[in-house]
């Protein structure tokens, strides 16, 4: 006997990935070219070694790769019977989305003389465009398809960037880490989406939901490795040498203290002492999402260490109290609990860097406004607001909490309509009882008689009949 899966999963998956392949190998035969940096037309590269800027991003470039494809993915990869559609599913998101990014990206911010001009940059800002796509799709994590989560991506990357230009254009906000442009963003679209793929016959559990020894350590292998890496996340769009050096030094405090209290407070909350696994995968990175907002400024190292204390807490409190009102009074089915790793975090941190941005003294500020040195020195010092006039502490403080505001109102109504349009049947979605298994996708040499038993006993809970031959 075997399962009868759908046979539109073999016509539609290929056919959008060649689709979509060929439509962007022909925009990027027509509108792309190297940058000056990279170009070979270019004189200066060879008379001038620092116009090349391979030695400031390569070695970060490689930082945020291994987050993006082996951190992450490992990550996810906590199911028993979906650890290779989390890791794969991954690595087929992030690639369409970097290359998706890079267009959209360069139409808004590199695009001069009819050519958008690429380089290594323009790939480290694509792979955070790509972090988003990724971290919506936990919230579905298993209960969807990869043909909807191709189209998820398509229809995030565009908005993500038009609402990272908005609240960088208008509201100028100081956000090195991406803590409202990212994860915020992320999280509460990925939450609109999941709020309109709800499932309610999922909604009391599913047997094959479930983790194992072995996959809650590969997923605790893939939260260390983010660990150690997430300082290269949060600096390497810091404007100065120093300001990029603040930027680790903040983020590893703020992570090393979020570590320490999961510790304490998984250890707490338990009536034996247990320490949870779920709060060590996610909590332990919650001070990292915090600090971004302001890990480039003069928080002062117990700042940093506080706010990875609080990150942590709300990481643990969200998975212990506010996932399950979500689930049951708002139908919100978080299947990562994206909204206790990012949403959380990062209001958190938007906050203190509101609180940091107010109380910082200009001797030793890490960002200087306008409003606070003379007209005549504005030109030397690199982070004021050339030409916008008066600009103080308090506006920006403002900005940041307005920058927050409507990065949560677009991408909470952008995950709602997004989610609207990944519904139709004809996406293939995987039915109740095959959802969190790998073998509607992939060849995987399994235990058949597990698998079966399994299967037979979700057929039963979620009372939907399997088609046998």
């Amino acid at each position: 006997m075997s399962i009868v899966f759908n046979p539109s999963v073999r016509c539609q998956l290929p056919v959008l990935l060649l689709l979509l392949q060929g439509i962007l190998i022909a925009i990027f035969a027509v509108f792309l070219s190297y940058d000056e940096p990279s170009s070979a037309a270019s004189l200066s590269n060879i008379t001038v070694a620092k116009n090349n800027h391979l030695d400031t991003y390569f070695l970060l470039f490689k930082d945020v790769q291994l987050m993006l494809f082996v951190g992450l993915g490992l990550l996810l990869s906590f199911l028993k019977l979906y650890g290779f559609g989390a890791m794969a599913f991954n690595l087929l998101i992030a690639n369409f989305s970097i290359q998706w990014a890079v267009l959209v990206q360069g139409f808004f911010y590199h695009y001069r003389d009819g050519k958008i001009h690429f380089g290594l940059e323009n790939v480290m800002h694509a792979e955070f465009a790509a972090v988003t796509a990724l971290i919506s799709a936990g919230a579905i994590l298993g209960r969807s398809s990869p043909v909807q989560l191709l189209l998820l991506s398509m229809l995030e990357i565009p908005l993500f960037v038009l609402n990272d230009w908005l609240i960088n254009y208008y509201f100028r906000i100081i956000d090195v880490g991406g803590t409202v442009a990212i994860h915020v963003f992320s999280c509460y679209f990925g939450l609109g989406v999941s709020r309109m793929l709800y499932r309610p016959r999922l909604r009391a559990g599913h047997l094959k939901n479930i983790t194992t020894p072995t996959t809650d350590l590969l997923s605790l292998l893939g939260a260390i490795i983010l660990w150690i890496f997430w300082p290269s996340f949060n600096s390497v769009l810091a404007k100065s040498a120093e300001a990029q050096h603040r930027a680790v030094l903040n983020t590893f405090l703020a992570l090393s203290f979020s570590t320490l209290t999961t510790f304490a407070l998984s250890s707490l909350m338990d009536r034996r002492g247990r320490i949870s696994l779920v709060h060590l995968q996610n909590s332990i990175l919650a001070g990292g999402v915090a600090v971004g907002a302001s890990a480039d400024m003069m928080i002062t190292p117990a700042g940093a260490s506080g706010l990875g204390c609080i990150a942590a807490l709300s990481c643990i409190l969200g998975f212990q109290y506010i996932s399950p009102f979500l689930e049951k009074k708002l139908k919100v089915q978080d299947q990562c609990g994206i909204h206790n790793l990012h949403g959380l975090p990062a209001i958190i941190g938007t906050l203190g860097s509101i609180l940091a941005i107010l109380f910082e003294r200009v001797d030793t500020a890490g960002h200087v406004f306008t409003s606070d040195i003379p007209i005549e020195k504005e030109s030397l010092i690199p982070d004021t607001a050339e030409g916008n006039g008066a600009w103080n502490a308090t506006d920006q403080a403002l900005n940041q909490a307005a920058a927050l505001g409507v990065t949560f109102g677009v991408s909470l109504l952008g995950g709602y309509i997004t989610g609207l349009l990944l519904k139709p049947p004809c996406l293939v979605h995987p039915s109740d009882e095959m959802c969190f298994d790998d073998q509607p996708y992939f060849q995987i040499a399994i235990d058949s008689e597990e698998t079966w038993s399994l299967n037979l006993k979700a057929q039963g809970e979620l009372l939907v009949p399997l088609k046998q031959v």
